[in-house]
């Protein structure tokens, strides 16, 4: 019989791929909002790659400095962007 897994009373199993969809969808849903039908033209003005930020958008991982970058890209803190899609 196979030895259970180890595992700190503390972590929690968070269903990665589930929020990077949710994070996905927020980031489109923000670009949408603010006017901007294509993400071309934003990833442009935010000299991010264009299909880096396609990737973003269809729930790829991204690094937190770059999380911080689109965040405030909206004009937001990490509070209002998460305050929304993320249940």
């Amino acid at each position: 019989m196979p030895e259970k897994k180890k595992t700190n009373r503390n972590q929690i199993d968070l269903p990665a791929d589930e929020y990077l969809d949710k994070l996905g969808k927020r980031i489109k849903s923000l670009r949408l909002s603010a006017g901007y039908t294509s993400y071309d033209q934003l990833a442009y003005e935010l000299e991010i790659n264009r299909s880096q930020w396609g990737r973003y958008e269809n729930g790829n991982d991204l690094k937190f400095t770059t999380l911080l970058k689109v965040v405030g890209a909206f004009g937001m803190t990490l509070e209002e962007f998460f305050s929304e899609g993320f249940d």
